[in-house]
């Protein structure tokens, strides 16, 4: 099989590990039991060291067809063709379903429509991503393969053969005719568990319930319904729930740009990701979500770092060492290396991320339940610590492999943490060195706009006295900075989005993060425009809308033309590239809670 668009692919999982899943029937991605487990399968990175789970037609003359069942994350892969309709349906068993490691499962169920269809089925487990060797027993459950620190089993409701390391079938199936495979854990060398047709439906029945309660919490009735729940149920998906984490993405070394070196690990939870994200659920209801994140939250803050600060991301379980490499036997997607796993971005400083996590603390305390006063007191270290850093330069929001700069960004985030913590103070009366913050707050406001407004440019630029622009400075009035109307912030809106060539970041609505041309990051090649930064855009013109009609209308355009550029099941990966194809590691939370956020407010101005 050849390497598949990043866009052809759904995602299926249970909230400790997720599967991607092909148009062409494969499950090419796959981690155990965790997000960040070593791969099963990885394909997507190296087509033939990778390992896959394929099922499809033994003939190459079909059309497929991918959908979720409503209001669900339990994916159907259909095909058709002269011979009739099959249907493949993936899903991870949830909630009640799982107890333990050993019932975390992926069932695949194929099932007859119309017609007979002549189907086939490999098995082919890497594990450790492809490092480690294993070997197989096929017995008349199903196949067993076991390697030094892993075993694996699949069960089968049909014989199964063994080809090479992996399980094979050939079958035919009839109308009504179901064939059922279950891939779970096992202890020792033998498929140990069987799986009935009846127990599949029972299985899938408990799934489908699942998902359609949780999706009735959902506060939201506006005009993009359909999407805004897609996007909230992705970033469910993501959610690690045994800790409350929230994962910037399930795959790493996704490129951004086809044959690069921006290949990153995105399997961790990003403190600024996940306040996002808890931000973006809240507004549609998802409560529950912003508790289990709060209580992690405030773990990571009575552990602070020895300085008294906290990272830029945790493992999902809450470890703090992530240290990166890279697997040099993997050529990569479509060639595109170095594939990293782990992340040497942990113990970079992003000042940024005090203002996300205490606009989101200062949101759940509004929205969600009063915090405690211990919490009040680990948060009141970290903004002293602010007081002590927030002149110092950084590698900023978009964690530059160069040299450290004085963001903007990040500074006004510094200035977010402290106006977050002192509007907390007032409304909940807690103690506060409330005179000193203040002070320190409008310090960083006004050298802000003394340092890093550029008068030629007429723009708010990326770092202090600089003269690139960056879409990050698109969400001042998202954070109550500045006023939407503000002059400067209308200025900064235009230059933005005129086209790359005259200096801003806009292609015909799509947005760049900055212009990479001017070496601001410390690596080579090119990206894609970002689709966190569109939906940031939307959500400025919205916000400067409700004086200016027209740019409201240009909010609700840019935002809906944006739609268009999901794929076939409603999923965004971190970019688009010149063609319109998906890059970047998919999906991705950052975009899919800046969706959400655009359509909410984007709804609510419409009126």
């Amino acid at each position: 099989m050849s390497y598949q668009p990043i866009e052809n692919y759904g995602i299926i999982g249970n909230m400790r590990s997720a599967a991607l899943v092909g148009l062409h029937g494969s499950i090419d991605w796959f981690c155990f039991p965790h997000f960040d487990s070593p791969s099963l399968f990885a394909a997507i990175l190296d087509n033939k060291k990778g390992g896959r789970f394929s099922i499809c037609p033994a003939k190459e003359n079909y059309k497929a067809k991918q959908f979720y069942w409503p209001e669900t994350n339990v994916l159907i892969t259909r095909f058709l063709s002269d011979d009739g309709i099959v249907e493949i349906t993936d899903y991870m068993p949830v909630g009640d379903d799982i107890k333990k490691e050993k019932d975390f499962r992926v069932v695949r169920r194929i099932r007859g429509i119309h017609g007979k269809y002549k189907m086939k089925m490999q098995c082919d487990p890497a594990f450790n991503y492809g490092r480690d060797a294993h070997e197989i027993n096929i017995t008349d459950k199903g196949a067993a393969f076991f390697s030094q620190h892993l075993s694996m089993g699949l069960a089968s409701t049909i014989p199964l053969n063994s080809k090479y390391s992996g399980a094979y079938a050939e079958f035919t199936i009839a109308e009504n005719d179901n064939v059922v495979f279950v891939l779970h854990k096992i202890e020792g060398k033998e498929c140990q568990i069987t799986f009935s047709e009846e127990q599949a439906e029972k299985r899938f029945k408990n799934t489908i319930k699942f998902w359609r309660d949780w999706v009735q919490k959902s506060t939201y009735k506006g005009r993009w319904r359909e999407m805004v729940i897609r996007s909230a149920l992705t970033l469910k998906l993501l959610t690690f729930e045994p800790s409350g984490a929230i994962v910037a993405s399930p795959t790493c070394g996704l490129p951004e740009s086809i044959g690069g070196e921006r290949n990153w690990d995105y399997r961790y939870s990003w403190i600024r990701d996940a306040s996002f994200t808890i931000y973006g659920l809240m507004r549609i209801g998802f409560t529950e979500e912003a508790r289990n994140f709060m209580q992690w939250i405030e773990k990571i803050c009575k552990d602070p770092n020895k300085d008294g600060s906290i990272q830029i991301m945790y493992g999902i379980d809450g470890r703090k060492k992530l240290d990166e490499h890279t697997l040099d036997h993997f050529e990569g997607y479509r060639k595109s290396n170095p594939v990293r796993v782990g992340n040497g971005a942990y113990n970079q400083l992003q000042l940024d991320i005090y203002g996300e996590l205490m606009d989101s603390v200062y949101l759940y305390n509004k929205y969600g339940s009063p915090i405690s006063y211990d919490f009040w007191k680990s948060l009141t270290n970290l903004i002293e610590w602010v007081c002590e850093n927030w002149q110092n330069t950084d590698e900023g929001i978009w964690e530059v492999r160069g040299k450290q700069q004085h963001f903007i960004y990040s500074k006004m985030m510094c200035w977010v943490a402290l106006d977050r913590a002192i509007r907390l103070a007032d409304k909940r009366s807690f103690p506060s060195d409330k005179v000193r913050w203040q002070k320190i707050r409008d310090q960083i406001y006004e050298e802000i706009m003394e340092k890093g407004w550029n008068n030629k440019l007429q723009s708010f630029v990326q770092a202090y006295d600089g003269e690139v622009l960056d879409a990050s400075n698109l969400i001042m009035p998202l954070v109550f900075f500045v006023s939407p109307t503000d002059p400067r912030m209308l200025k900064t809106l235009d230059a933005t989005m005129k086209n790359p060539e005259k200096g801003g970041l806009v292609t015909n609505s799509l947005v760049y993060r900055y212009n990479v041309g001017h070496n601001v990051d410390g690596l080579d090649g090119v990206e894609g425009t970002f689709n966190i930064c569109t939906f940031w855009l939307v959500e400025a013109l919205t916000r400067s809308g409700f004086e200016d009609p027209g740019r409201l209308e240009d909010a609700r355009l840019i935002f809906e033309q944006m739609l268009g550029y999901s794929n076939h099941l409603g999923l965004f990966s971190e970019e688009i590239g010149l063609s319109g194809e998906a890059l970047g590691n998919t999906p991705q939370a950052f975009t899919h809670l800046s969706l959400i956020s655009a359509a909410y407010n984007l709804d609510r101005a419409l009126g």
